[in-house]
């Protein structure tokens, strides 16, 4: 007779674990048999790689795009003025320094932009 209590407690233990789960948010999937079944959605952790990625490739365009457009001389003289301003031009200055890829970049589109 306590078996049977242990095995229902048991039973109670894993569906409010499930519930618990659920919470987070679920996804419904049919079965080979038909049957509909409810499981919990996995938790994505941590920052998109992804994200990250075009991210990146957006803002060395940007670079890119404004290297080509207005002439590496006038580019680095507008960079050296941000990097005589205040600590926020400063952190600008320092993300809009010209680094090879970039330049690389910027040279492949100047002949598009003129």
């Amino acid at each position: 007779m306590a078996d049977a209590f242990n095995e229902f407690d048991e039973r109670l233990r894993r569906i409010g674990r499930k519930r618990k789960r659920l919470r987070r948010g679920y996804v419904t999937v049919v079965g080979r048999d038909g049957l509909i079944v409810t499981r919990p959605r996995r938790v994505r952790r941590g920052v998109p790689a992804r994200g990250i990625a075009i991210l990146v490739v957006g803002f060395l365009g940007f670079k890119a795009l404004l290297m080509a457009h207005l002439g590496f001389g006038v580019y680095l003289d507008r960079v050296e003025d941000l990097a005589k301003g205040g600590m926020v031009e400063q952190g600008g200055a320092l993300l809009m320094t010209p680094d090879p890829v970039s330049q690389f970049l910027a040279i492949q589109l100047r002949p598009y932009l003129k």
